[in-house]
């Protein structure tokens, strides 16, 4: 069928586009969500714009695994990442963007120190 024949070029295409990306540290995977970065430094808003205009959003981790996923990113690239999450109305207490509490937290003891460089 000459659209099933379509779709198994598109699979490889896509597989081939994903292992380059894999290989340029551009890209991993966690708990079947993809994280993904241009390896440009930015802005929150600069940040967010662009997760926006690729059809995703900023990173949330929202456990181990996706940490592990942000904080490959971080070390390949040795820089540091934004994240979804800000302080709520109570003081040094975090939320998602969306007013969400946080479920997962994996920060150093003292942090978020609240000096504004979290």
């Amino acid at each position: 069928n000459e659209v099933e024949d379509i779709i198994r070029q598109l699979e490889h295409r896509i597989s081939r586009l994903e292992g380059v990306l894999h290989l340029e540290k551009m890209i991993t995977e966690s708990g079947g969500k993809i994280f993904a970065t241009n390896g440009k430094r930015a802005d929150f808003h600069a940040t967010m714009k662009k997760c926006k205009e690729a059809g995703g959003s900023i990173a949330t981790p929202r456990n181990p695994g996706e940490n592990d996923a942000i904080l490959y990113f971080v070390k390949s690239f040795n820089t540091y990442a934004y994240l979804g999450i800000k302080e709520s109305l109570i003081p040094s207490k975090f939320q998602f963007l969306d007013g969400t509490q946080l479920t997962y937290t994996n920060w150093y003891l003292h942090e978020p120190s609240g000096k504004g460089e979290e």
